[in-house]
C-alpha cells in the first residue's frame, strides 16, 4: 500500500512541477514586450542578449512596460546579417552596422531615417494600444492621429491643404495600422519630427528613446536604443540605431571613432557625435 501511495505522491509532484514550469513560462510570455512585426521572437536574439556591456558597466534601470524596455528587447536578425534596402538589394555601405533589427523596411522607398524613429515609436504605442499618444505631425503641421484613422477616417491631401474624410470602416487591425504609417511616412520627415520633439537641455540627462536629430532637407535622425553606466566612475554609454537613404532595414550603428568600445558610444564625447554616416552636435538631442 505504501508503495502505491509513494507512486501517487511522485506522480502528483511531477504534475505540479510541470504545471509550475508551464505557469512560469506563461508568465514570462505575458511579461515580455510585444513585437507584432516579428514572426518568431527568440529571447536569445535580442538587443540586450546579443550586445553585452563593457567590463565595469551595467545597464541602466528601466520601467517595466516602458518604451526604454521595449527598445532594449528588440529582436535582431542573426549575427552577420547584411542590411537590405526596401527593394531587397544590399545597402552599398555594409560597414556602418553592428546588428540589424528584425523589422521589415517596407517595399517602398519611405521608411528612411525619421520614418524609422516614427515606426519604432508607433509600434511600441500600438503594442500597448495607447492610441491617444499615437500621432505624428506632417511637415505642414497637420496632426495625423491613428485613433482617427482607426475610426475609418482617411487623410485627404490637396496641395498644402490636409483634411480628414470618412471613407472606410472602423478598424484598428495591424494591416490598417501599417497603412496609417505609410501615410505618415509620405508626409512627415526630420523637419516635422524635430519640431514635434522637445530639446533635452542637458545631454547628461539622456534617456533611452531620445533622438539625435537635425531637421532639414536632407536631415538625419538616430534613436538611442540602450544605455549602461559605470557606477564607480559615473560614465554612461549608449547605443544608437538608424535607417537611412534609400529606405533600408533599421540597424544598430558601430562606433567608428572608438572601435574598442563599439557599438557603445560614450556620453562624454566632445562637441560632435560622429556616426558612420552622419555627424550630430551635442545640442541636437531631443525627446518624445
Amino acid at each position: 500500500m505504501w508503495k502505491t501511495n509513494l507512486i501517487l505522491f511522485c506522480m502528483i509532484a511531477v504534475i505540479c512541477s510541470c504545471n509550475d514550469t508551464e505557469a512560469k513560462l506563461f508568465k514570462q510570455e505575458q511579461d515580455r514586450p510585444s513585437y507584432i512585426f516579428c514572426k518568431k521572437y527568440d529571447p536569445k536574439q535580442t538587443l540586450s542578449s546579443r550586445i553585452s556591456v563593457p567590463a565595469g558597466f551595467q545597464r541602466v534601470s528601466v520601467q517595466k512596460g516602458s518604451f526604454a524596455e521595449w527598445l532594449r528587447e528588440l529582436p535582431l536578425k542573426p549575427q552577420g546579417y547584411s542590411v537590405h534596402l526596401y527593394n531587397g538589394k544590399l545597402k552599398s555601405n555594409q560597414n556602418a552596422h553592428y546588428a540589424v533589427v528584425d523589422i521589415d523596411p517596407g517595399d517602398k522607398d519611405l521608411q528612411q531615417c525619421a520614418d524609422a524613429v516614427i515606426r519604432l515609436r508607433a509600434e511600441y504605442l500600438y503594442s500597448k494600444q495607447d492610441y491617444t499618444h499615437l500621432h505624428f505631425n506632417f511637415t505642414n503641421g497637420f496632426n495625423a492621429e491613428f485613433k482617427k484613422w482607426a475610426e475609418g477616417y482617411r487623410i485627404k491631401v490637396k496641395g498644402n491643404s490636409v483634411s480628414w474624410l470618412k471613407s472606410s470602416t472602423a478598424s484598428d487591425s495591424y494591416s490598417v495600422f501599417k497603412e496609417y504609417l505609410l501615410s505618415v511616412f509620405n508626409y512627415a520627415g526630420t523637419s516635422s519630427l524635430s519640431r514635434e520633439l522637445k530639446a533635452v537641455a542637458n545631454i547628461k540627462d539622456m534617456q533611452i528613446g531620445d533622438v539625435f536629430i537635425l531637421g532639414g532637407f536632407p536631415g538625419h535622425a538616430v534613436l538611442v536604443s540602450d544605455m549602461c553606466e559605470n557606477k564607480k566612475t559615473g560614465e554612461k554609454l549608449f547605443l544608437i540605431q538608424q535607417s537611412y537613404m534609400p529606405a533600408q532595414e533599421i540597424h544598430i550603428l558601430k562606433n567608428i571613432t572608438d572601435p574598442s568600445l563599439s557599438p557603445w558610444y560614450s556620453l562624454d564625447f566632445a562637441d560632435d557625435l560622429q556616426t558612420p554616416e552622419w555627424t550630430f552636435k551635442r545640442n541636437q538631442l531631443m525627446r518624445f
